[in-house]
C-alpha cells in the first residue's frame, strides 16, 4: 500500500509539471525535484526569467594560462536560474603598467568566449534575446565587467567593449582606475563623486545602451549618478545596513558597503533596482528575511537578485610544474561555504533559485512578488537601458 501511494504521489508529481516545461521534464534535476521542492515551486521558477545580476566567473586574465572547462550551462541550470549577469574584474591584482587594465579585460572576454562556446550559449544583448533564451529553455548571460579600470582614460574603448557584447558595466570596483571614475565606498572620498571622465562614461554607456552598475559607489557618487544618466540604473549587490547582525568585527567590515534606508529610497526613485546578496545570510529563510526588510523600504519593484557568488568553481592558477607531462595536477582546495551560488548555505539540497522560492512563499510573497524578484524588475531596466540610441 505504501509503494502505491508513493507511485501515485510520483505520477501527480509528474502530471503537474507537464504544464511546466519539457525542459523540466529532462532536467537531470527532476531526481530531487519531487522531494524536494514540489510542483508550486517548479512552477513558479519555470515561469520567472530568473537572474542573478550579480555572478563571477573566474577566468584568467594574463591571456597565457590554461583555462578548466567549467560546466557554466550545467550550473546555470542546477540553479533554476535562466541567466547570471557574467562578470569578472581586471584590478584584484595591482594594475602597474599602461594598459594592463586592458590587456587583462580582452583576456576576459577572450576566455568567456570560450566557455561559452564549449557550453554552447551566447550571450544576451538584449531582453528579446533573454526572452528567446528563456522560451527555447537554453542558458544565457549578460556580460558584465566590474569596474571601468580597462577605459584608462579612453572612452572610445566603451564602444569596443560595446561591440564584444558588453552590457553591464560596474562603473567601479576596489581600486582607482588609472584615470578615477569616481569615489569608492571603501576608500577615502577624493572627488566629492563622480570624476568628470565618470560623468562621461555614463552618458556614453547611455547613448550605446550599457547598463550603468553603481555598486561600489559613495552615495554622492550614486546621487551624481542619478542626475546624469537617462537611463534606469541597478546597484548589483548590497543589503541594508540595518541587517548587520551582532557580529561587531563583520559588522564593522560590512558596514561600508551597505546602503542605507534613505539610499535605497533615492535610488528607487529614480526607477533604479537594487539587489539583495547573500552575504548577510546564513539560510535562504534569513536571507529572504533580508528581500522583505529592503521591500518594505523601496518596494517590491525595486528589487532583485544580486548574490555576488560564484556560479563556477574558484579559478587557480595551476602551480609551476602542473601542466607538466607525468606530473598530476594538485587537488584543489574546496569551496568556501556562501562561494559557490548553488551551495550559498550550508547543507542547501537544492539549486539557489528552488531555495529562495520556497523560503519566499513560507514568508508570505505570492506568485507574482516572486516573479519581480527573481527577474522580472531586472528585465524592465535592462530592457530600458539597452534600447540604447
Amino acid at each position: 500500500m505504501a509503494n502505491s501511494q508513493e507511485e501515485w504521489s510520483r505520477r501527480k508529481f509528474i502530471a503537474t509539471l507537464a504544464g511546466v516545461g519539457t525542459t523540466m521534464m529532462l532536467s537531470p534535476l527532476l531526481s530531487w525535484a519531487e522531494d524536494e521542492i514540489g510542483p508550486r515551486i517548479a512552477k513558479i521558477v519555470a515561469k520567472t526569467i530568473g537572474v542573478d545580476t550579480h555572478n563571477h566567473i573566474d577566468v584568467p586574465l594574463s591571456g597565457d594560462l590554461p583555462y578548466p572547462a567549467i560546466d557554466l550551462a550545467g550550473d546555470l541550470q542546477k540553479s533554476g536560474l535562466s541567466a547570471i549577469c557574467m562578470t569578472f574584474a581586471v584590478d584584484y591584482q595591482k594594475l602597474v603598467n599602461p594598459d594592463d587594465g586592458y590587456k587583462r579585460f580582452i583576456n576576459g572576454l577572450n576566455a568567456m568566449d570560450d566557455a561559452l562556446k564549449s557550453n554552447k550559449m551566447k550571450r544576451s544583448l538584449n531582453l528579446s534575446d533573454l526572452k528567446t533564451a528563456h522560451k527555447k529553455h537554453q542558458a544565457t548571460v549578460i556580460q558584465s565587467v566590474e569596474g571601468g579600470h580597462f577605459l584608462e582614460g579612453k572612452i572610445e574603448r566603451l564602444e569596443e567593449a560595446y561591440q564584444r557584447g558588453l552590457r553591464h558595466l560596474g562603473l567601479l570596483h576596489d581600486n582607482d582606475a588609472s584615470v578615477p571614475l569616481g569615489d569608492i565606498f571603501t576608500n577615502p572620498v577624493k572627488w566629492g563623486g563622480l570624476t568628470p571622465f565618470g560623468e562621461e562614461v555614463i552618458k556614453e554607456a547611455n547613448r550605446l545602451g550599457i547598463m550603468i552598475d553603481l555598486a561600489h559607489c559613495t552615495n554622492d557618487a550614486v546621487n551624481a549618478a542619478l542626475k546624469i544618466s537617462t537611463k534606469p540604473v541597478i546597484i548589483s549587490h548590497t543589503g541594508l545596513d540595518t541587517q548587520l547582525g551582532s557580529n561587531a568585527n563583520f559588522a564593522k567590515m560590512m558596514k561600508p558597503r551597505l546602503i542605507s534606508k534613505e539610499q535605497a529610497k533615492i535610488v528607487a526613485e529614480a526607477g533604479g533596482v537594487i539587489g539583495v546578496w547573500t552575504h548577510l545570510s546564513d539560510s535562504p529563510m534569513e536571507y529572504v528575511q533580508n528581500v522583505r526588510a529592503l521591500v518594505d523600504i523601496v518596494g517590491i519593484d525595486h528589487v532583485c537578485i544580486g548574490t555576488d557568488t560564484k556560479l563556477t568553481p574558484a579559478y587557480r592558477p595551476p602551480a609551476p610544474n602542473q601542466g607538466k607531462e607525468n606530473t598530476p595536477p594538485k587537488e584543489k582546495p574546496k569551496a568556501r561555504v556562501g562561494e559557490r551560488t548553488n551551495e550559498a548555505w550550508q547543507d542547501q539540497k537544492v539549486g539557489f533559485y528552488y531555495a529562495v522560492v520556497d523560503a519566499m512563499l513560507k514568508t508570505g510573497f505570492n506568485e507574482d512578488e516572486i516573479i519581480k524578484f527573481g527577474g522580472g524588475n531586472f528585465c524592465r531596466i535592462f530592457d530600458a537601458a539597452t534600447t540604447g540610441k
